[in-house]
């Protein structure tokens, strides 16, 4: 079985060497850069499993990187590194595109657990074309179409979005406010109202037993097995 691929942003030299090693000691090829400038040319020369990004970082900074890369189609999950705490910056790494981060000072351990969390989800994995909701209903994780007995299913903006992040993590709790975050841009007000308002168009779409509110938390969505 190949090794899965990473891309490794980290100006600290200490700490990308650190976590470089860790990460090949586990069995994964590490890509290891210094800046963003040449963070966006590897990400460009290479297909990589997973992009593991500094925030600060000199040239252009992690966000940026991965926002150009999310522009240019580049779907593989990412997680940020980060010593910053504030909820704007955490706001703005999700609207960038991350996956997932983890503040410094963290453990090794604890980075490992992150990316193969990561790595396990099928939905950005080659061999899978689509994700089975019912026996009518796929969705096409390569065009991000909702299929119906064989049919396109137009959807609106906000539905769209927010079916393509139930399935990226599907089976799993995705809070309110990750929700938020990714369904409306950062310079719209997010509401609870239109919140449900979209779970239930979805809902008469899909079925009502595939959105599942879960009190005080968020809502998951449950695929057929």
């Amino acid at each position: 079985m190949p090794k899965s691929k990473i891309l490794l942003l980290e100006d600290d030299a200490n700490l990308n060497e650190t976590v470089s090693e860790f990460l090949e000691d586990e069995g994964y090829e590490v890509v290891s850069v210094y800046d963003g400038i040449e963070a966006e040319e590897k990400i460009y020369e290479n297909t990589f499993d997973l992009l593991l990004l500094d925030v600060n970082t000199p040239g252009i900074n992690g966000f940026e990187v991965l926002r150009g890369a999310r522009k240019n189609g580049v779907e593989a999950p990412a997680v940020f590194i980060t010593s910053l705490n504030s909820v704007d910056d955490l706001e703005m790494g999700f609207e960038s595109g991350c996956d997932d981060y983890i503040r410094k000072p963290f453990a090794l351990k604890e980075l490992l657990i992150r990316i193969e969390t990561l790595l396990k989800r099928s939905f950005f994995h080659e061999h899978k074309e689509y994700i089975v909701i019912d026996d009518h209903i796929k969705y096409d994780m390569h065009s991000n179409t909702l299929m119906i007995d064989g049919k396109a299913v137009t959807l609106g903006n906000k539905e769209s979005r927010l079916l393509k992040l139930f399935m990226k993590s599907s089976d799993e709790i995705i809070t309110h406010e990750r929700i938020y975050t990714k369904i409306w841009d950062y310079d719209e007000e997010s509401s609870d109202t239109a919140l449900r308002t979209y779970i239930k168009n979805l809902r008469k779409i899909l079925g009502k037993d595939t959105i599942v509110s879960i009190k005080k938390q968020g809502y998951k969505f449950v695929t057929q097995k």
